[in-house]
């Protein structure tokens, strides 16, 4: 039997469409309709014509993956999900609750409240290989269709509105671009409604990917995992760095930044005694002084007794930040610990299925997007 494809699917659906003579117009209301009704069949949303109703049943399903489980951490403000996918393979995806009130602005509170971060991924597994990360260890197994990519965040809907985006899950985004472009245009036009501002994508560095990512979406964050200030290093924690030189990335981040004229996250993860230490900040600086970036400091979250690598310490992390920010100027942000009884902190996406868990406590985090240095 052939495999129903998921209304998100938005090139397909649309080219369907077409090739049968009905009018796309009629697509956002399906969206609409599936996302505000879980459980619905597609028979029953309202107003279409009729070939439409024989082509969806046909071709199509509502949502082609499941929720298979839920998890909440202790910290009372991540929760995990478990997803399955139409092939039997499972994702996961992250919510991060944050309050906007703890962060300042202009040295004022905040207004708002308590707000949620989808962590999106964009492939089962990964072809990175990086050795600090549980995703890494897996292999890759497939590409996310952008149906997939986009129902993780209906699955996450149902549970709480989602503010931002994050496309930080399991898989390297820019390997699957065609359709994380796609997904991405899903979520930003209606019924989502998300602001381009709202959506990050990170990026081990794929320099192809990144020469065209602004012309085809533009207004997005960009997110850069560096993780090291020299090639050298970086070829050793992240096999992938061979493939994608530190000159000639950074030669394409500036390409990118003077045509987005956004700011640049930087995500660097703390490793003890391997990049971590005062000459790697200073060149780290030196690095990024002729940039407009955030740095974000990644306490190393341990990803089983197998690990090669130590957590640096808080007093280590803090040197570091000091550094970048009174030598350099630069803004840097240390990565609050979120999820990681639940395996959901940064680098512990791997599918396990570990038992539920449920939090008593809810207090509530700031978000590095909130503050302001």
């Amino acid at each position: 039997m052939a495999t129903h494809r998921s209304v998100f699917d938005a090139a397909e659906l649309r080219a369907q469409f077409n090739d049968a003579g009905i009018n796309t117009k009629f697509i956002a209301s399906i969206w609409k309709y599936v996302l505000q009704n879980p459980g619905c069949k597609l028979h029953e949303i309202p107003d279409l014509p009729s070939p439409a109703y024989l082509l969806l049943r046909s071709k199509f399903k509502p949502l082609t993956s499941t929720v298979h489980s839920v998890f909440h951490s202790t910290d009372g403000v991540t929760t995990k999900l478990l997803i399955r996918l139409q092939n039997g393979a499972f994702v996961e995806a992250v919510i991060m609750t944050y309050d906007t009130r703890l962060g300042k602005y202009g040295g004022e509170p905040r207004l708002g409240g308590p707000r949620s971060t989808l962590c999106i991924s964009s492939q089962v597994g990964c072809k990175m290989g990086c050795k600090f990360c549980a995703t890494g260890t897996m292999g890759f197994k497939n590409n996310l269709t952008s149906g997939e990519i986009v129902e993780q965040l209906v699955h996450a809907s149902h549970l709480t509105r989602i503010r931002n985006v994050v496309f930080m899950g399991m898989g390297e985004p820019l390997n699957n671009y065609t359709a994380l472009v796609e997904a991405i245009r899903v979520m930003t036009g209606s019924p989502f409604q998300l602001s381009p501002k709202r959506i990050t994508v990170s990026t081990v560095g794929i320099i192809h990917a990144i020469n065209k990512l602004h012309s085809d979406l533009p207004g997005l964050n960009l997110a850069v995992s560096l993780h090291a200030p020299v090639q050298e290093i970086r070829c050793q924690i992240m096999p992938s760095a061979r493939a994608f030189p530190l000159e000639k990335l950074m030669t394409a981040l500036q390409t990118y930044q003077k045509n987005s004229q956004q700011k640049i996250f930087i995500e660097y993860i703390m490793l003890d005694g391997m990049n971590d230490e005062e000459q790697h900040a200073h060149q780290l600086g030196k690095l990024l002084e002729t940039f407009q970036v955030v740095v974000n400091l990644i306490p190393f979250n341990p990803i089983g007794s197998s690990s090669q690598f130590r957590t640096s310490s808080d007093q280590r992390v803090s040197e570091f930040q000091k550094i970048l920010r009174g030598t350099y100027n630069i803004r840097t942000t240390i990565r609050k610990q979120m999820g990681q009884d639940i395996s959901g902190a940064c680098g512990q996406l791997v599918v396990n299925l570990p038992d539920k868990r449920t939090g008593e406590n809810t207090s509530l985090l700031t978000d590095i997007e909130d503050l302001r240095i």
